[in-house]
């Protein structure tokens, strides 16, 4: 597959009708009835904001928690934004991208007159996830072998344990 080596910042400077200030990113997952897995959307929408210098973002769940796509996307307008990119936070197409997730943006932007916005693709096939598939291997490995600290994703959780079947 081929995707486009642009920046957002590049892309932005191009458009003459949207600044970063303008633009809102919403990022949505699926949702759950468990807070840290609701938790984790919050963080991965702060790491996105710091590295890639964006201003209005904002975490969704798409089912089953709050901040809803709405309400994430009126936080989106009240903090300025005049285009809302509403980013699934999925691994691969489906329904949800297809249809339930347009369909929610589609209702949060008939509350806000003259806002555009855009559905974009999930994460789906890049090579960027594969070096990520490849980092959290290795790291997991060398935790289980005793050479690293888990991660903070499984600390809680007791770290990789290697298991004999």
């Amino acid at each position: 597959m081929m995707f486009s080596t642009r920046t957002l910042k590049q892309t932005l400077s191009e458009m003459d009708d949207v600044c970063v200030e303008k633009l809102g990113v919403v990022v949505v997952d699926h949702g759950s009835r468990r807070a840290e897995s609701n938790a984790l959307l919050l963080d991965v929408a702060k790491l996105f904001g710091r590295v890639s210098e964006m201003k209005v973002i904002e975490p969704a769940h798409m089912e089953l928690a709050e901040p809803t796509i709405a309400q994430a996307f009126t936080r989106c307008v009240q903090r300025g934004a005049e285009l809302v990119v509403v980013f699934p936070y999925f691994l691969s197409p489906g329904r949800h991208w297809s249809q339930d997730i347009p369909a929610l943006a589609a209702e949060a932007a008939a509350a806000h007159p003259g806002v555009r916005y855009l559905v974009t693709a999930p994460l789906g096939l890049h090579e960027l996830l594969a070096q990520v598939m490849g980092e959290r291997i290795a790291h997991c490995l060398a935790q289980a072998n005793g050479a690293a600290e888990p991660c903070d994703l499984c600390r809680e959780a007791g770290g990789c344990t290697l298991h004999l079947g």
